[in-house]
């Protein structure tokens, strides 16, 4: 799965959070989250998070547009929920988890679905601006949506995240230490498909964030 893109606006505790696209050292992502994507590829649901791990030298600027390389035959968009890490976590409880959270982002992660098992490793994210913290009220109640030249194809919520926030924090650091900067993605509902050159993609989270970006061929 290669992540070509990703969209965040971020909403954060420390002001230094926002530097999470130079700082930062690892992105963290978590494949089959939501509840009515296992229900549609009529797959066991995880016993605990599935979890893989992407360079953060894959970051890009808000503005760009999506580029389709020519390697790749199908490309699919996600939308989802990130997290990114406020300070230093290995081995962490559930209980505390989110004392090491700097904030929350909407992330766009496009997905080269032609070749899954090499591509995990691989992405080029946009990053848009912070929302202050103190308007993500409840990260578990986000609804989430994505359309495609107007039509919607994703739509969902936080709420039906298998794993929560903290579990996945608390599962990530028991396997590796997770820094100041390094960003979660918590994965994406049901909907997830390939686009084109020529679509207009536009995502949201709830009332704090929505991003629109048009598609061209390399």
């Amino acid at each position: 799965m290669v992540q070509l893109t990703q969209i965040f606006r971020m909403a954060c505790r420390d002001q230094n959070a926002a530097n999470f696209l130079n700082e930062g050292k690892k992105i963290v992502g978590v494949a089959l989250n939501y509840m009515d994507v296992v229900k549609a590829r009529n797959v066991p649901v995880p016993k605990e998070p599935l979890v893989f791990l992407k360079p953060t030298t894959s970051y890009l600027q808000e503005g760009q547009p999506i580029v389709l390389p020519k390697v790749f035959t199908k490309v699919a968009y996600e939308v989802e929920l990130g997290v990114v890490i406020g300070k230093t976590c290995k081995n962490v409880s559930k209980e505390d988890a989110l004392n090491y959270v700097a904030g929350y982002c909407l992330a766009l992660d496009l997905t080269a679905q032609c070749n899954l098992g090499a591509a995990r490793a691989a992405g080029h994210p946009w990053t848009s601006k912070f929302i202050p913290l103190d308007q993500v009220k409840d990260p578990h109640n986000l609804p989430l949506w994505l359309t495609v030249n107007g039509v919607v194809k994703q739509k969902g919520c936080t709420a039906d995240l298998i794993f929560k926030v903290p579990d996945i924090i608390s599962y990530v650091s028991k396997y590796m230490t997770l820094e100041p900067n390094d960003l979660i993605l918590t994965g994406t509902p049901d909907g997830s498909d390939a686009f084109k050159a020529g679509d207009v993609i536009e995502c949201g989270m709830a009332e704090l964030a929505k991003l629109t970006f048009q598609v061209c061929a390399e």
